[in-house]
């Protein structure tokens, strides 16, 4: 089955339930009319289906190879990332003064949900590369701009995030790897860092490695942490790539999926590199590139779920066992609930972007909230529908989707790094339940209200569905009170079903706006009908689990986990 890029479920959405006219009235997005939209999806869904989609299957099977201290990619990798390149794909949303096109990141994100479904192996290079750019953006000199910016955003060159290291993933203050400043304004890095996504490649002229290292004078933990800018090759006077700096690939990991995507052991071996914003504030700039790529993830499960819900629905149609298997009542079930939960996850993700596009357009705190609070939402949601959608598509195969012949399988594994990257979703969780709700839940409290406002707005035309919609509403206030009012113990506790919780909400609030849009009787009516019968109710499970605290999960000791 061919891929085809979502497109007119985007378009749908970016018209009727997250309108990107709202942020097309900014000053600062003018330039995103309808006409620049089409055009955009077009001419992205096209390269995506055509040029990307075909080389999913071969990357999986001849994946990137580490060849004398070169890494390898994948047949027809290069050519793709050039073509993607060469159509400012990668600017999209990055800064005009530096080549970038200045729209909006609903477009961007829209673009990044049809590439991940198309490859997501592929995908992972521009997106960590967008995600540089807007770090450096934000936080480096303007030389440092001046020379990096235009190659990263023409897609001369690549951009990668080094964090992780042997002993600190998720704990990124423990790490190790040292700065040492070299008296003339550049630092010699020297560490290691594992799990970097395209930490090589042979297909940019130079890759650009963000590297967080400890200066001699830096506190423990993340106060103590800068961020460096180590290429590959040293620029040349001229801005060019001269000399190899002092790192290498040291291996490549051996994963569960995304065999296309190399993911490199990177030694710094006294690497000159250039620091980006203030001494021991190298945290501040990582989260910005790390935000970005956190809404991105979040899409990457939404692109994932889509293509193996398309390969799922196409085998369904076709395989006869008792009669067609897409009339069985549980495989309909299955089809009707990763079609619900994409279009719910997708909604989110989107309406992440637009609250991002607002914050940086008007500068108002409250976007800037909307948008904090949507962030964790949307990657936890969007991979967690990834997976649980690439799963029912290899249950719908049944045994064929065992067979790695038939590609189902490759979904379910590529895409289930998603809900540890960029922070996993019980980090993510407990980010929306701490750090967010420092506000002791008004940006929360100011959704919900739009919620129940939008759900009774809506009981004219659909009184059953805004009905369930605005108790839901209602049973997630309860609880974000009770949440706010609770130790951080319990608050961690409850915190990956309250997510779950707020999510399900959320979803069902966007169902019903579709359904506003179509109308009662059209088949997004009845799809709205299918999440919010169906799958909303699993707000209340969710909600009373994370009313339970901590008390009882700290009751079992560790001898009673022991079979």
């Amino acid at each position: 089955m061919a891929y085809r890029s979502a497109r007119a479920d985007i378009r749908f959405i970016l018209d009727h339930v997250v309108p990107l006219a709202d942020v097309a009235a900014s000053d600062r997005f003018a330039e995103a009319t309808p006409e620049t939209a089409d055009a955009i999806l077009t001419e992205a869904a096209r390269l995506c289906d055509e040029v990307i989609a075909p080389l999913n299957r071969g990357g999986d099977l001849t994946p990137a190879r580490l060849e004398n201290g070169i890494v390898r990619t994948s047949p027809g990798f290069a050519d793709a990332l050039r073509q993607w390149g060469a159509g400012g794909w990668i600017g999209l949303a990055a800064g005009t003064d530096h080549g970038g096109m200045g729209l909006p990141q609903l477009l961007n994100m829209a673009v990044q949900d049809m590439m991940a479904g198309a490859c997501l192996a592929l995908q992972l290079n521009p997106l960590l590369t967008q995600g540089q750019i807007e770090a450096l953006e934000a936080h480096a000199s303007e030389e440092l701009k001046a020379l990096y910016l235009p190659k990263l955003t023409s897609g001369e060159w690549s951009g990668t995030m080094c964090l992780t290291e042997p002993q600190a993933g998720s704990d990124v203050g423990a790490l190790r790897t040292k700065a040492e400043p070299l008296g003339d304004g550049t630092y010699a890095i020297t560490g290691q860092k594992i799990f970097i996504t395209w930490g090589d490649n042979d297909c940019f002229a130079n890759i650009s490695h963000a590297v967080l290292a400890r200066l001699p004078d830096g506190a423990a933990g993340t106060k103590g942490i800068s961020l460096f800018l180590v290429p590959k090759f040293l620029p040349d006077a001229d801005g060019r790539p001269g000399k190899p700096n002092s790192l290498k690939v040291v291996s490549l990991e051996h994963k569960l999926g995304i065999h296309g995507s190399p993911t490199c052991v990177m030694s710094y071996e006294g690497a000159k590199g250039w620091m980006v914003g203030a001494p021991h504030k190298g945290m501040a700039a990582m989260f910005t590139m790390m935000n970005n790529a956190r809404l991105a993830v979040g899409v990457q499960g939404v692109g994932m779920a889509e293509a193996a819900f398309q390969q799922a629905l196409a085998y369904a149609r076709e395989r006869d066992q008792m009669g067609v298997i897409a009339g069985h009542a549980d495989v309909r079930r299955m089809l009707a609930r990763m079609r619900a939960d994409i279009f719910a996850a997708r909604a989110i993700a989107l309406s992440c972007a637009a609250a991002l596009d607002m914050a940086r357009a008007t500068g108002s705190t409250d976007w800037q909230a909307r948008a904090a609070l949507l962030t964790p939402v949307a990657k936890g949601f969007g991979t967690d529908v990834g997976c649980a959608v690439a799963d029912m598509g290899v249950q719908v195969h049944g045994g064929m989707g065992f067979i790695e012949e038939t590609g189902a399988a490759q979904y379910l594994r590529d895409v289930r790094i998603t809900p540890i990257y960029e922070g996993t979703n019980g980090i993510q969780a407990m980010d929306l339940v701490g750090r967010k709700m420092m506000d002791q839940g008004e940006a929360a409290f100011r959704l919900l209200d739009e919620i129940g406002e939008a759900a009774l707005a809506a009981r004219g035309g659909f009184p059953d569905l805004s009905g369930e919609v605005w108790s839901a509403a209602q049973n997630l206030r309860e609880a974000t009170e009770a949440l706010v009012a609770s130790g951080q113990q319990d608050r961690f506790a409850g915190a990956v079903p309250y997510a779950r919780a707020f999510a399900r909400v959320l979803g069902a609030h966007f169902h019903l706006r579709a359904a506003q849009a179509a109308g009662d009787g059209s088949s997004r009516a009845r799809l709205a009908a299918v999440y919010i019968h169906r799958l909303l109710p699993e707000h209340l499970a969710c909600l009373a689990e994370a009313r339970q605290g901590a008390a009882g999960l700290y009751a079992l000791g560790d001898d009673d986990l022991v079979a």
